[in-house]
């Protein structure tokens, strides 16, 4: 009887720290990690298209994490997503010429918004507005013009092929 309570006792631990792996993962692989953000500046960017971007997605400069995105809104009159980007204080030294973009991490991982400075003397301030940005690549859009042969170069056109060449009689 003590053996049978023994190996309850080791898989109930085993589950437990099975449970606790998990959770390790879950926590540690999304946008939730460790990342206290402090005193911020706000910085608007307009896409076309944000695909899956979320709210509190990473804004990275050269791959290092400087910001998180804090609001994403359809702006009625244009019909373009609007970005909040919300930067840290100590990183006030990005160009206002810089531009923002949408990337993905990885084949299918999460998307953030990347930042590529620019060379302008003068520098973001809170408020101010990414001129140019990029919008997302989706998966679908790419896969679908691939498959297509890449028919988006020519024009819509059924007669756009070269006319047959008249029949020529055999030789003799």
């Amino acid at each position: 009887m003590a053996q049978r309570q023994s190996y309850q006792i080791g898989s109930g631990l085993f589950i437990l720290l099975g449970f606790a792996a998990l959770a390790y993962l879950a926590t540690q692989t999304t946008s939730i990690a460790n990342y206290s953000q402090g005193a911020s500046y706000a910085i608007k960017a307009r896409f076309t298209n944000v695909g899956q971007l979320k709210l509190r997605a990473p804004v990275k400069i050269a791959g290092v994490r400087v910001g998180t995105v804090s609001e994403i809104r359809l702006e009625a009159d244009k019909l373009d997503a609007l970005v909040t980007l919300a930067v840290d204080k100590r990183f006030d030294k990005i160009p206002d010429d810089s531009a923002a973009a949408v990337f993905t991490s990885g084949l299918l991982g999460d998307q953030y918004v990347s930042i590529q400075p620019g060379g302008s003397a003068d520098m973001f301030k809170d408020g101010d507005e990414v001129v140019l940005t990029q919008s997302s690549m989706q998966l679908e859009e790419l896969i679908g013009k691939y498959l297509v042969g890449g028919d988006a170069g020519k024009s819509g056109k059924g007669d756009d092929k070269a006319p047959p060449a008249e029949a020529k009689p055999p030789p003799k």
